[in-house]
């Protein structure tokens, strides 16, 4: 049988950037945007706010483009401070390397097991799913699903115990699937 995992954020996760005011590296999402008409032309920004001064920084969405050329729906979710909006530009590989940032998934996301009747079995075939891009070590997220110290997945590992398709070291934000005999 297979056990279904999955990956959830609990919240925004922090913006790692340098802040200009105290030197601090990390910014959390205030979910407001502002949005400037000139003319024919749009830029639009996600306010970020510095966890130690609280100074306020502007990460760019959209700069100088067409009025005509942005969806509706789009201006409307800005206009409305649309708070998953928020999340999905903080994904977006685009507005991260345009901004120059990185995110900081720390303490953001929680693993979801379904239950624990999976511990007393001998074979688990497990399908870890991701709801959103979230870089996590899979040692973790099986030590932490499984009741195991980390240390203790990692013998596994070793012993051949633990097998997936994927590398096991390093981190991963995509979906997998892995076994565990014990």
């Amino acid at each position: 049988m297979l056990n279904n995992w999955v990956v959830v954020p609990t919240c925004l996760p922090l913006v790692v950037r340098r802040c200009h005011a105290c030197a601090s590296e990390r910014f959390r999402a205030s979910g407001k945007f502002r949005v400037n008409a000139n003319h024919k032309l749009i830029d639009a920004w996600l306010l970020v706010l510095c966890g130690a001064c609280g100074e306020t920084a502007k990460l760019t969405v959209l700069e100088r483009m067409n009025v005509r050329s942005v969806r509706p729906e789009l201006l409307d979710r800005l206009h409305d401070n649309d708070l998953g909006l928020t999340a999905e530009l903080l994904q977006d590989p685009v507005v991260r390397r345009r901004n120059r940032i990185a995110l900081d998934w720390d303490n953001a996301w929680r693993l979801d097991t379904g239950g624990s009747d999976h511990l007393d079995r001998e074979v688990i075939d497990v399908s870890v799913r991701f709801a959103a891009r979230i870089p996590v070590r899979p040692v973790r997220l099986i030590a932490e699903g499984c009741g195991l110290s980390r240390a203790e997945v990692e013998r596994l590992i070793t012993e051949g115990k633990l097998v997936s398709a994927v590398r096991l070291s390093g981190k991963l934000s995509g979906d997998f699937t892995f076994t565990l005999k014990r």
